[in-house]
Order: C-alpha cells, then sequence, then structure tokens
C-alpha cells in the first residue's frame, strides 16, 4: 500500500494575522489531521500575532520585507527560493496583500492558496470586500477559499461558505462571523487540498 508523505505547508501573511493565528492552533490541537504539517511562517509586519504563536508551538518563521527589495520580482524570487530550500509543497496566503507574479505561479503551479472575504464572483480585485458588501446592502456575502492564478482574485474555487447580513449589522458586528467562520473554512480547505494532492499523485503512479 502507498504511503502518502504529509503535505508540507507554508503560510504567508502580511499583517497581524488573524486567519493565521486560528490556522496555527488548529495546527498545534491536531484539527488539521496527520496529513499535513506546517513548515513555515513568512511574514512581514511587526508585531505578527501568527509569527509569535509560530515560534511559540516549534514552527519556523521568516520575516521577509517588501522594501528590502529593489521589485516585486525580485522580492517574490527571494520567497521562492526560501520555500525551495524547505520542499514546500503548498502555500496558503493568509491576509497577503502583495499580487503573485509569474515566477512565483510558474514555482507553485496550481499550489497556491488564497482566502478572500466574499463569495465569488461579488466584491474581486478589493480589500474592503466585507465594507463593500455592506455598503451594497447585500443580505448575503461570504467567504471563499480559491487557488491563484494569473488573474486577481479568480482561479479555481476550493470552498465557500456563506454570512447572512443583518440590516442592523456593522463591520464591527460582521467581521467576528468572518472570523469564527473563515478559521472553518480553512480546515476545510486544507482537507481538501490533501484529498486533491493523494488524487493527483495516484493518477501520476
Amino acid at each position: 500500500m502507498q504511503t502518502i508523505n504529509k503535505i508540507n505547508w507554508a503560510i504567508l501573511v502580511t499583517g497581524w494575522g488573524r486567519n493565521a493565528v486560528d490556522t496555527l492552533k488548529a495546527y498545534a490541537n491536531e484539527k488539521l489531521g496527520s496529513g499535513h504539517r506546517i513548515s513555515l511562517v513568512l511574514y512581514e509586519s511587526e508585531p505578527c500575532g501568527a509569527a509569535e504563536l509560530a515560534v511559540n508551538i516549534g514552527v519556523e518563521t521568516l520575516q521577509l520585507k517588501r522594501k528590502d527589495f529593489k521589485d516585486s520580482e525580485i522580492y517574490q524570487k527571494k520567497i521562492v527560493e526560501e520555500l525551495q530550500n524547505r520542499n514546500i509543497d503548498y502555500i496558503f496566503m493568509l491576509n497577503y496583500k502583495y499580487i503573485i507574479r509569474k515566477n512565483m505561479l510558474s514555482a507553485f503551479p496550481s499550489r497556491i492558496i488564497n482566502i478572500h472575504p466574499s463569495l465569488f464572483p461579488s466584491f474581486l480585485g478589493t480589500k474592503t470586500a466585507i465594507q463593500d458588501a455592506l455598503a451594497y446592502g447585500v443580505k448575503i456575502t461570504g467567504i471563499t477559499t480559491h487557488i491563484i492564478d494569473d488573474k486577481v482574485d479568480e482561479g479555481e474555487i476550493l470552498c465557500q461558505v456563506a454570512i447572512k447580513v443583518k440590516d442592523e449589522d456593522t463591520f464591527d458586528t460582521l467581521y467576528p462571523k468572518f472570523s469564527k467562520k473563515g478559521a472553518k473554512l480553512i480546515i476545510k480547505t486544507m482537507k481538501k487540498v490533501e484529498s486533491l494532492h493523494i488524487n493527483t499523485v495516484g493518477n501520476n503512479e
């Protein structure tokens, strides 16, 4: 019987990392299952809650700042180098603000995952999707995880979850719903990636 190695994940985060913190907690509490290993948290800003938690649970961290590089291509070339040195299989962008360039897409084809606070195809290409949904007056919004491709906020949808918007909702009352449901959706997404990965490996045998 074939044994499938654990999927080696890197988490990319540019802010404090609420979603990344939830994911690391799930990993530490063995809620991701035995098929996953989070090997690296690559971050930019300080303070970074995700990086602090990663250190506490024994996950490697690496700080790379975009401003320390001449341009985005050189910055992402460095990221690719660091990820390949660690034999990373999949990347999860958890509140990572930079657009992924061609070199990185080529290095990890269909293996870069993103989370976006809307139901595709609504409110794409924005960093204020929750606020935009409130301003538009929608009654249902949600969260989408998807594979990154060469278009912004497009690519194959992996998982989605809907979130009801009440008339009295504000950003402050709506955001906690995104945080709670997003944590569960990330776990679901990683398990789906595991299933797709095993099927791909099996088909290549």
